[in-house]
């Protein structure tokens, strides 16, 4: 498992020190919002994507009308 260059152990490091600094109690609210904001970053990216594809293809059309 390799998320964004970071193996299993190093996530395993990084929850322990996430654990230790904000607690059991707080750890699965930060862990929610962690992910929401994840999946809207990836909406937004995924919108970002459709329209410059949408861009590009509208200005192949356009091209291959002028021809």
């Amino acid at each position: 498992m390799n998320i964004f260059g970071v193996g299993l152990p190093e996530i395993a490091v990084i929850a322990a020190i996430a654990l230790v600094v904000f607690g059991p109690k707080r750890l699965p609210d930060l862990g929610r919002k962690l992910g929401k904001t994840l999946k809207s970053l990836q909406k937004a990216s995924s919108e970002f994507e459709s329209e410059i594809q949408k861009a590009i293809s509208e200005e192949d059309f356009q091209e291959s009308e002028k021809k």
